[in-house]
C-alpha cells in the first residue's frame, strides 16, 4: 500500500502531467492533482490518528504550563508572605531599637541628673568641712592667742608681783589662798 501510495505521488508529480490548459477535473492540471495530493495526506494523517497525538501532546504541553503557572503563581504567593513577614519583623526590630534608643536617652538623662545631684552634694559637703576647718582653725588661733595672752599675763603678773611683794603680803596672800582652798573644798 506504501508503494502504490508512493508510486502515485511520483506519477502525480511529474512535470509531464502538470502542463497545459486541461479541464480541472483530470489529471493533467495541476491544481487538482494537488488538491488530490492534499486530501491524501490529510486521510495519512487522520488515518494514522496524528491529529489526536498532536492534540495530545498540545494538551501535554498546556497541562504543564498550567502546572507551572500554578507552582509559580504559589511561588509568588509564599515569597509575598515571607516579604509581608520579613517587612512586619522588620518593623517590630525598628520599633524594639526605638525603644532602647529612648530608654538609653532616659537613662543618660537620669545619670547626667542623678551625677549633678551628686556633684551638688559633694560640694555642699565640701564648702561645710572647709568652713569645720576655717571654724577650728579660727577657734585654734583664738585659743593659741588666748594662752599666749595668759601666758604673757602670768609672767608679766609674775613679775610684777615678784617686784611689788615683800614678806608681809607674801605671808598675807597665802593665808588667802589657803581659805579660798579651804573653802572650795568643804
Amino acid at each position: 500500500m506504501r508503494a502504490l501510495i508512493t508510486s502515485l505521488f511520483a506519477i502525480a508529480a511529474t512535470p509531464a502531467l502538470a502542463a497545459g490548459d486541461k479541464p480541472f477535473f483530470s489529471l493533467a492540471n495541476t491544481d487538482f492533482v494537488v488538491s488530490i495530493a492534499f486530501m491524501i495526506f490529510i486521510g495519512i494523517l487522520v488515518y494514522y490518528k496524528v491529529p489526536g497525538l498532536v492534540g495530545g501532546m498540545l494538551d501535554k504541553r498546556a497541562d504543564s504550563i498550567k502546572a507551572e503557572l500554578d507552582e509559580a503563581k504559589a511561588l509568588r504567593e509564599e515569597a509575598q508572605s515571607l516579604l509581608a513577614t520579613y517587612e512586619r519583623k522588620q518593623k517590630e526590630v525598628q520599633e524594639q531599637a526605638d525603644r532602647i534608643v529612648a530608654a538609653a536617652k532616659e537613662e543618660a538623662t537620669n545619670a547626667a541628673t542623678a551625677a549633678k545631684d551628686d556633684i551638688a552634694a559633694s560640694i555642699t559637703r565640701r564648702l561645710a568641712a572647709a568652713e569645720d576647718q576655717i571654724t577650728s582653725a579660727q577657734d585654734s588661733a583664738i585659743k593659741a592667742v588666748r594662752d599666749q595672752a595668759i601666758s604673757v599675763a602670768v609672767g608679766a603678773a609674775k613679775d610684777v608681783i615678784t617686784k611689788q611683794m615683800d614678806a608681809k603680803s607674801a605671808g598675807a596672800l597665802i593665808d588667802d589662798s589657803i581659805a579660798t582652798v579651804a573653802e572650795k573644798l568643804h
